[in-house]
């Protein structure tokens, strides 16, 4: 088992993987990587499986440094990466060396990025999982985040020949490999309380535009802007929500709910995120202007069965590359 030793863990870097579906019964947060379709590009492209555990980095600043070769690729935000002085594109598998260190700097947009390493960063499993539940301090790396002098022992991965190139010249689609957008626009659906608010705050929803505020984590962001008043004050029965919900709070602004969330919630829910652009919602970070833009359900199903249908099809591309 090879072993890579943390230099820098910047602000926030924790052991992820694809989460802890089955257990939201218990209360227990799905968690995993915000963007799991990055997460599973990243792995399959150090040919990982899809699930295997990785690190997600938060606006940057991490160094590690490895003690055998391995192969790593990433995706997220716009970050600026390199091995031994290469630059590192997203969405491009390339090789480092024993003794050398890999190197992460400031996002230019969005604020995530999830880096695989071949062979997978290998912890305990809790729950099925071995994603870090920071909130309450379980799974990952001791439950909790990176500290500087960490080391992380890595799975057994595939010999690397010693010509291997640095840098494949082959990767993921640009459009999957980085996904932070400037001003993103979120696609959703109508929550279970649509009908309950205003109509001028349903107008203001989807024709306005919100600011992140200060408050964003994993667990969710609040947002800035129109007041969504609710045409009854009536209290409300704690209900499921899920990653992608859209709350209002008592004051009239929005929350969106992230990969961390609680799994019941007693907010009115105005609309929900489509799955499929949730990771454009991953990369919030505060004072990013953000809008939303409603689709139908049926639309909605028919972009998560084309991402899931492309996702497929990149598999099989990989599996007949010989790397």
């Amino acid at each position: 088992m090879g072993q890579i030793i943390v230099l820098r863990a910047g602000p926030l870097t924790s052991v992820q993987d694809l989460g802890r579906p089955r257990h939201r019964a218990l209360g227990v947060s799905r968690g995993g990587a915000l963007d799991p379709c990055a997460a599973q590009i990243a792995n399959l492209l150090v040919t990982n499986p899809a699930e295997t555990g990785l690190l997600e980095v938060t606006l940057g600043a991490l160094r590690l440094r490895f003690a055998d070769a391995r192969r790593v690729a990433w995706c997220g935000g716009g970050f600026a990466v390199e091995i031994a002085g290469s630059k590192i594109s997203a969405g491009r598998p390339a090789v480092v060396r024993p003794g050398e260190e890999l190197k992460i700097g400031p996002s230019q947009c969005g604020c995530r990025m999830w880096l695989a390493i071949s062979g997978g960063v290998e912890v305990p499993a809790v729950l099925g999982s071995r994603s870090t539940d920071l909130r309450s301090g379980f799974g990952g790396y001791n439950g909790r985040a990176l500290r500087d002098g960490d080391e992380l022992s890595l799975g057994k991965a595939t010999a690397l020949a010693p010509d291997t190139a640095r840098i494949a010249p082959w990767g993921a689609p640009p459009e999957w490999a980085q996904t932070a957008m400037r001003t993103p626009i979120l696609r959703v659906v109508r929550g279970t309380e649509w009908a309950g608010f205003e109509r001028r705050a349903r107008n203001a929803f989807l024709e306005t535009a919100f600011t992140v505020g200060t408050q964003a984590d994993r667990m969710g962001v609040r947002l800035e802007g129109a007041v969504l008043s609710r045409k009854s004050k009536r209290e409300m029965l704690s209900e499921a929500v899920a990653p992608g919900t859209v709350q209002v709070a008592n004051d009239g602004q929005p929350i969106l709910l992230l990969g961390d969330c609680q799994t019941i919630g007693g907010y009115p829910k105005i609309a929900h995120v489509i799955t499929v652009d949730l990771p454009r919602a991953a990369q919030l970070q505060p004072n990013d202007i953000v809008r939303f833009e409603e689709v139908a359900p049926p639309e909605a199903t028919a972009l998560f069965v084309e991402r899931e249908n492309d996702l497929q099809l990149f598999r099989v591309g990989l599996a007949l590359r010989t790397l």
